[in-house]
């Protein structure tokens, strides 16, 4: 039996005319899963008993278990229990929105040298079902509504690419969880081919690119992707989804200590940057024990954002959230997976 969030309203209209359903049944659904959360079908009051029986019988409504939780005042970081996996996803409180930080992946095959997530491989994609069931769950556990969907958690999302863009179809349907494509953010290590392929679809989210250093030489060091899909490629990437939607792209970029935060390459980023539709967001790092990088000096962190400013690059520095509750990318699953 698979859940019914699997589905698409696209494909759910489908699969109920060619069982002598409807179409409009399927928005019937559609609101009563993700307007009313319904936790079961027989609760949606306006369609039939036929069709209650049908889905029963085909669908089920799937919420996920929560494993750990560590809480800080303004974060809440999940481990889930999604099919017997384990999956993370952060809970940041804002005075503006609510916002949640969703997996894409079970593990991820990427092996960018500083992130803790790279370390343990991909085990498996997750489905749409799964992509959806975080924010679903994570509402139903707090009683709150997410405004706004960060797709950067554990896992690259365009190694994921059909599953990931089922749930935004979800997860922006007016019928479904309702959120507005400005609300929602996908990143990317760099994944060119995906980045153009993403460029095309409707109901454009915003585009965040995992980028870290401003040369091949530094960023080959850092991340493996780089010699399959070098800056120079990344760049035009960039410049082709920009053409295509007219939207600002993220720029995100690791302060580690010592490797990527001289004033050096802070005026080679700016070079490489000039001119374009992006904004760059310099983030501490979060240093883990099994971390071979530091942190960069907040002098130096200073300097890189000023001369980026002096060199009209706009940029901001990450607010600190949940660093005091393992707030690295992968720290709780491998602390879970490290004590079973």
């Amino acid at each position: 039996m698979s859940s019914i969030f699997d589905l698409t309203i696209n494909e759910l209209e489908s699969v109920l005319v060619s069982n002598g359903f409807k179409k409009f049944n399927a928005t019937q659904v559609f609101e009563g899963i993700y307007k009313k959360r319904v936790s079961s079908f027989n609760d949606i009051s306006n369609i039939s008993k036929e069709l209650k029986e049908f889905l029963n019988k085909n669908y089920s409504i799937e919420y996920f278990s929560v494993i750990d939780k560590l809480t800080s005042s303004d974060t809440t970081k999940y481990l889930l229990n999604i099919n017997n996996e384990q999956v993370e996803c952060v809970l940041m409180l804002h005075n503006y929105a609510n916002s949640l930080c969703i997996s894409t992946q079970v593990g991820c095959n990427m092996g960018c040298a500083f992130c803790e997530s790279g370390k343990l491989k991909k085990v498996r994609n997750l489905t749409c079902a799964e992509i959806v069931g975080q924010v679903l769950t994570i509402e139903k556990e707090e009683n709150i509504r997410v405004q706004n969907i960060v797709i950067m958690g554990i896992g690259e999302p365009f190694d994921n690419f059909d599953n990931l863009c089922k749930a935004l179809s979800n997860f922006t349907n007016s019928k479904g969880v309702n959120i507005g494509s400005r609300h929602i953010t996908v990143s990317t290590c760099g994944l060119v081919p995906k980045i153009r392929e993403f460029s095309n679809l409707e109901g454009q989210v915003n585009l965040a690119i995992s980028l870290h250093a401003p040369n091949d030489e530094v960023r080959n060091k850092l991340m493996p992707i780089n010699k399959a899909y070098p800056i120079k490629e990344v760049m035009e990437a960039i410049d082709y989804y920009i053409e295509k939607t007219n939207r600002r792209v993220t720029i995100e970029y690791i302060m580690l200590d010592g490797i990527n935060d001289s004033v050096e390459s802070a005026k080679e980023l700016s070079n490489l940057l000039k001119g374009k539709l992006v904004y760059v967001n310099l983030i501490p790092y979060n240093s883990t024990s099994s971390s071979e990088f530091n942190r960069s000096k907040k002098e130096n962190i200073m300097k890189f954002y000023d001369t980026l400013k002096k060199n009209n690059i706009e940029v901001t520095i990450r607010k600190e959230m949940g660093k005091d509750i393992k707030g690295a990318c992968g720290q709780l699953r491998a602390n879970y997976l490290d004590i079973k």
